[in-house]
C-alpha cells in the first residue's frame, strides 16, 4: 500500500471508476439530498448563507450521505426519510469540519482555503453552530425517536472525540489504544450512524441493524487510518491539505506512535520532540523515521484489517447492487489516493 499511496490519482484509475459506478447507483437520490441541503442552508443572515454554502459546496465526496442512501436501498426502502437523514448527516459532518479547522488553525481543506482562514474563527464557529442546530431541527421533523436517539448520541460522541484529541495533542505518550478511541469517536461514529440509520428506517431486525452499524464503524476507522498514511506519504495537491498538518498540531497519529514504539532511541526522540513542540521544522527527519520503521505499512495493514471487518459485517445481508457498492467502498477506503 505504501507505493500505492504515492501514485498520482487519475481519472482512469480502477478505484475512481468503481466509485463513479457507486455514485451512479444513487444519482437521483443524491440529487434530492443536494436539493434538501441547499434549501435548508437558507438563512436570513447573509454571512451564514455565504459561509455555509462555501463549505458545503467545497468538493467533499458526500460519502456519509451516500452510505445512508446505499444502506436504505440495500434493504429496499421505499420511503423518503433517507433523503432528509442524509442531508442531516452532511450538516453534522460539515459543522465538525468548521469547528475542527478553528481548533487546528487549519488554512487548507480539500485543496482550498478553509472558511476560518477567509472569514475568521468567530464566524466559522458560529456557522458551525447554525449547521448543528439546523440538523437538530430537521431531526425533529422526521418524527422518529430512534433516528433522533442515534443522531444525538453520535453528535455527542463526536464532541467527546474532539476533546479526547485535544487532550492527546502534544502528548508523546499517547498509546495506540487511546488513539483508536479518538478516531472511533471523532470519525467512525458518524459513519456508523449513517449506515445504522439506513437499517432503522427500513425496519430491519436488530441483527441487521447491528451488522450495518458494525460495517460503518470499521469503514470509518479504515478511512481515518488511511488519512494518517497520507499525512506522511502524499503531497498537498493529492490530499487537499498541507503535508505534516497533524505533526504541526502536535497530534500523535498511529504512524508516529508505532515509529516511536519500534524505532531506535534516536528516532523515537526525534518524533517525541516534534509531537511535544509541534511545527514542521523536523518534518523531514520525522518522515524518514516513519518510513524506516515500517510505520506506514503497519498503519496501512491495520486499515486493511478494518476494511475486511467491514466486509465481514455484511456477510448475511441479502445480495444486491447496493450491497456490492457497500463492499466496494470498503476496498475504496484503503485503495484511494486522496
Amino acid at each position: 500500500m505504501q507505493n500505492t499511496q504515492n501514485k498520482a490519482f487519475t481519472k482512469t484509475s480502477p478505484t475512481d471508476v468503481d466509485m463513479q459506478t457507486t455514485i451512479d447507483l444513487t444519482k437521483s437520490d443524491m440529487e434530492a439530498v443536494n436539493d434538501v441541503i441547499q434549501a435548508r442552508l437558507h438563512s436570513e443572515v447573509a454571512l451564514i448563507n455565504q459561509l455555509s454554502h462555501y463549505i458545503i459546496n467545497s468538493g467533499g465526496k458526500r460519502l456519509r450521505p451516500l452510505l445512508t442512501l446505499l444502506t436504505a436501498k440495500a434493504f429496499d426502502y421505499k420511503g423518503e426519510q433517507h433523503i432528509e437523514i442524509s442531508a442531516i448527516i452532511e450538516f453534522i459532518h460539515t459543522a465538525t469540519l468548521l469547528h475542527d479547522d478553528v481548533v487546528d488553525s487549519s488554512e487548507m481543506r480539500r485543496g482550498q482555503d478553509t472558511a476560518n482562514h477567509i472569514w475568521g474563527n468567530e464566524a466559522s464557529v458560529l456557522v458551525g453552530d447554525f449547521l448543528y442546530s439546523r440538523a437538530f431541527e430537521m431531526m425533529v421533523d422526521i418524527k422518529n425517536m430512534r433516528v433522533m436517539e442515534v443522531l444525538a448520541h453520535a453528535t455527542n460522541t463526536i464532541a467527546e472525540g474532539e476533546v479526547l484529541q485535544l487532550l492527546n495533542c502534544h502528548d508523546a505518550d499517547t498509546t495506540e489504544e487511546r488513539y483508536l478511541e479518538v478516531i472511533y469517536s471523532k470519525t467512525a461514529k458518524l459513519f456508523e450512524a449513517a449506515t445504522q440509520l439506513g437499517a432503522i428506517i427500513s425496519n430491519r431486525p436488530e441483527v441487521e441493524e447491528n451488522a450495518m452499524a458494525t460495517y460503518g464503524m470499521h469503514l470509518g476507522t479504515a478511512f481515518q487510518l488511511v488519512d494518517d498514511v497520507f499525512d506522511y506519504s502524499s503531497n498537498a495537491t493529492e490530499i487537499g491539505k498541507n503535508i505534516g498538518d497533524d505533526l504541526a498540531e502536535g497530534k500523535p497519529t498511529l504512524p508516529l506512535i508505532y515509529a516511536m514504539r519500534t524505532g531506535s532511541a534516536k528516532q523515537a526522540q526525534i518524533i517525541r520532540s516534534a509531537i511535544e513542540n509541534g511545527g514542521r521544522e523536523k518534518i523531514k527527519a520525522v518522515i524518514e523515521a516513519v518510513n524506516a520503521t515500517g510505520a506506514i505499512t503497519y498503519t496501512a495493514t491495520m486499515a486493511r484489517h478494518e476494511a475486511d471487518l467491514a466486509i465481514e459485517a455484511l456477510t448475511n445481508i441479502n445480495p444486491s447492487p447496493y450491497k456490492d457498492a457497500l463492499l466496494m467502498l470498503a476496498d475504496f477506503s484503503v485503495n484511494r489516493t486522496h
